[in-house]
């Protein structure tokens, strides 16, 4: 099981980016994903998630969107509005069920800078 995040990079405030997540070497559909991010000195933190429904840390609602493209295995964060305080390495995550348990993979992180 493959997931490998892109996307990532420098922006000014008010810019926008849009990170991808594609899944290789298992099921895509169905599952839950999910993307993270990690700030210098923090801890990591869910920024969004997506199955049946989505959900938004309350500090990225209504400037960013994750979504799936379930043809090419992939899940999207669309990131607009970008602040300085958006700067860190993000991370995907998918939940998997492998017939037995429910396993979490993680992507590669890609980072994330956001300039005043």
């Amino acid at each position: 099981v493959q997931l490998q995040a892109s996307g990532g990079g420098w922006v000014q405030a008010g810019g926008s980016l849009r990170l991808s997540c594609q899944v290789s070497g298992i099921s895509f559909r169905g599952n839950v994903m999910g993307w993270y991010r990690q700030a210098p000195g923090k801890q990591r933190e869910l920024v969004a998630a997506i199955g049946s429904s989505t959900n938004y840390v309350d500090s990225v609602k209504g400037r960013f969107t994750i979504s799936r493209d379930n043809a090419k295995n992939t899940v999207y964060l669309q990131m607009n509005s970008l602040k300085p305080e958006d700067t860190a390495v993000y991370y995907c995550k998918g939940q998997f069920f492998t017939g037995q348990k429910f396993v979490d993979y993680w992507g590669q992180g890609t980072q994330v800078t956001v300039s005043s």
